[in-house]
């Protein structure tokens, strides 16, 4: 086992945060280290926290730190997806600012992720990120996507308990998101509930969707937050045992053995695109040959790279 993967499962924190910064970039080697951790991980409650912009999802992050700190002791990780610099292509750490206050605390590891483009509200890493956490004894790993909308639900493919955050007075109309993302929650968070129009948040939430369980919140004073802490380890309880569970975890590990194929493909299609494109571009261009078949080239490269 190589050294740096010994450091992170025996608690170094450095080693672990290297590992998660690997994972982020695609570095080389990061592959042999998600090898080696691979058995140490399964034991971790994964909780995504996604929603619209301004619903208040790091807020409501902090204060379930807090709650399930107190209440349980279990080591806490957090990675906040966040908006990337245009300029660096890394994380604007908003997110994490406002969790500022339990940076003290060495039973909370909190790391900003950038998205980098994906649209799906999580970003390149963050399911080998959750994976290292898990295998560095994190007990709880709570994701909280970057807000982009109704479409951000790619962290249904990697939470085990998805909470949808809402809040009044934001212009989301519940019945037109309806298609995306009210679709992947397991359990819906009306935030700043104390505001007009809260409670008719809730009547729509539960006109449309009469299965996933409704719990109002207002973050800023911690309102609610144990009833939903209550909500969201039950839901943990029914699930992890049961076929649900089961099921969810098969497709979970078939998603990420179909990135990983993805990605293998397409860095061995560009590899092969590179040492040929100086032959078939300029057929390409002479009208001679078209990109679906300059496509096809390659891909009959790919396959008898892989056969051979």
């Amino acid at each position: 086992m190589h050294k740096l993967t010994e450091r992170a499962l025996s608690g170094d924190i450095r080693a672990m945060a290297r590992l998660i910064s690997m994972a982020e970039d695609r570095a080389d080697g990061i592959d042999s280290f998600m090898k080696e951790l691979y058995p140490y991980i399964g034991r971790t409650w994964i909780i995504g926290v996604t929603g619209s912009p301004g619903a208040g999802k790091s807020t409501l992050a902090d204060k379930l730190i807090e709650h399930f700190r107190e209440r349980g002791g279990v080591k806490v990780g957090v990675l906040a997806i966040d908006p990337s610099s245009p300029y660096t292509g890394g994380a604007i750490l908003a997110d994490r600012l406002r969790m500022q206050r339990h940076t003290a605390d060495e039973g909370v590891y909190m790391r900003s992720l950038a998205a980098r483009g994906s649209l799906g509200g999580l970003s390149r890493g963050t399911r080998e990120a959750a994976s290292i956490l898990d295998a560095c004894g994190f007990g709880i790993v709570i994701i909280e996507t970057v807000g982009v909308g109704q479409s951000e639900i790619d962290v249904m493919r990697v939470a085990d308990t998805v909470c949808v955050i809402l809040a009044p007075g934001l212009g989301d109309d519940v019945q037109a998101m309806k298609a995306g993302i009210m679709e992947i929650a397991d359990i819906f968070v009306v935030n700043k509930a104390d505001k007009p129009g809260a409670d008719r948040v809730v009547n729509e939430v539960r006109a449309i969707n009469r299965i996933s369980a409704v719990v109002k919140t207002v973050a800023e004073t911690g309102d609610g937050v144990p009833e939903l802490g209550a909500e969201l380890r039950s839901h943990w309880e029914r699930v992890r045992e049961g076929e649900p569970g089961k099921l969810r975890e098969a497709a979970r590990m078939c998603s990420k053995i179909e990135e990983i194929l993805a990605e293998r493909i397409s860095e061995s299609a560009r590899r092969l695109w590179a040492k040929r494109q100086n032959e078939i571009l300029p057929l390409v261009l002479n009208r001679q040959l078209d990109p679906y078949s300059a496509a096809d080239i390659i891909l009959s490269d790919i396959t008898f790279f892989l056969r051979g």
